[in-house]
């Protein structure tokens, strides 16, 4: 890879990057910090990596590093002081958003994770289990499992908008 190929696939792939690792972390800071390391590696490994590939490349060492930070930090446990109820919002789409937030949290890092993926980032099974180290089947099963908690969690009494 050269240097103009990478600077293009950090302009193509750094917000997705980011989207997807704040989306699990939920902390901006640490999401800054491991998209940084990761794209730190790649410009160290740029030698072997191929331009066509880099994006897997790039997302399969975020995904490893972010799981590096949480086991890290893994003790430390970073909660908002007030919840968005006790702001004083009764707007229905914020509701919403809670709801799924809260939703993905029940989740395993795994399950988040390929749900972010799928989902949110658009990969195919293949490409996902490449970059978590899973086989597709095993992917589309976690991924199944991860859809099943998400959509009992969404249907309580309690969470029903």
């Amino acid at each position: 890879m050269t240097e103009r190929e990478y600077n293009e696939c950090v302009s193509l792939y750094a917000d997705n990057v980011y989207r997807f690792i704040l989306k699990n972390l939920g902390h901006e800071e640490d999401a800054r910090d491991v998209v940084q390391s990761a794209f730190e590696k790649m410009w160290v490994n740029r030698a072997q990596v191929d331009h066509v590939r880099s994006k897997s490349f790039l997302f399969t060492v975020a995904y490893n590093q972010m799981i590096d930070h949480i086991r890290k930090n893994k003790r430390i446990s970073l909660k908002e002081e007030f919840a968005d109820t006790a702001k004083g919002v009764a707007d229905p789409q914020h509701n919403t958003k809670r709801i799924l937030n809260e939703a993905l949290s029940t989740l395993s890092e795994l399950q988040r994770s390929l749900v972010m993926l799928k989902d949110y980032e658009g990969y195919s099974y293949d490409e996902i289990g490449q970059i978590t180290n899973l086989s597709e089947s095993q992917v589309k099963v976690y991924l199944h499992r991860a859809r099943l908690a998400l959509r009992e969690y969404i249907v309580k009494v309690e969470n029903v908008i």
